[in-house]
């Protein structure tokens, strides 16, 4: 059975848009091999329509030193609202897709990684789908942006590990208290 696994950078405040903006002051090596091991885990990615959209335009053109593995790994592209997935290896998933990830997540294979897609990774909390949610947390307070958590159900987290940079980042990987 595959778990889904999400790795975000956020900030104190919550916030996880445009970490471009605000996040770089803060990346050193430890942080790079904590990313490096969030990638290395996982099978495939599964991505919000946003994300897909923004890595679908970068991507296939770009050659910085991850491109290949950005390009040649098998993509998941939850969306209601998209009618076609055409960036290399994209496999659209819409209709139900709660239910369609959760079969997805009873194949063999190894972890799905959700990067980015603040507003799939908190659909997915709610729905009980998501296995482990890493934390990037940022010493900055931004002050606007779509923050990760919204009014919703509590979801119940359990701590299972933790460092904290030199940078003063906070490195936190929670699971469902619940399983």
């Amino acid at each position: 059975m595959r778990k889904i696994v999400s790795g975000l950078f956020i900030s104190l405040d919550g916030v996880v848009e445009a970490p471009d903006q605000w996040h770089f002051p803060y990346f050193n090596e430890e942080m790079g091999n904590a990313v490096q091991s969030m990638m290395d885990g996982g099978e495939a990615m599964l991505l919000g329509r946003r994300t897909y959209e923004e890595f679908a335009a970068y991507w296939p053109t770009s050659t910085d030193d991850i491109a290949g593995r950005m390009n040649g790994t098998q993509k998941y592209v939850v969306s209601n609202t998209l009618t076609s997935a055409e960036w290399q290896n994209s496999t659209l998933v819409s209709g139900d897709v709660f239910k369609e990830l959760a079969r997805l997540k009873e194949q063999p294979g190894g972890k799905l990684g959700v990067t980015g897609s603040g507003t799939l990774v908190r659909s997915l909390l709610r729905e009980g789908l998501l296995d482990e949610l890493h934390l990037l947390v940022h010493p900055i307070v931004v002050g606007s942006g779509k923050r990760l958590f919204d009014d919703g159900p509590q979801v119940p987290l359990r701590l299972t590990d933790s460092q904290t940079f030199s940078t003063g980042v906070l490195y936190l990987t929670y699971e469902r208290a619940d399983s």
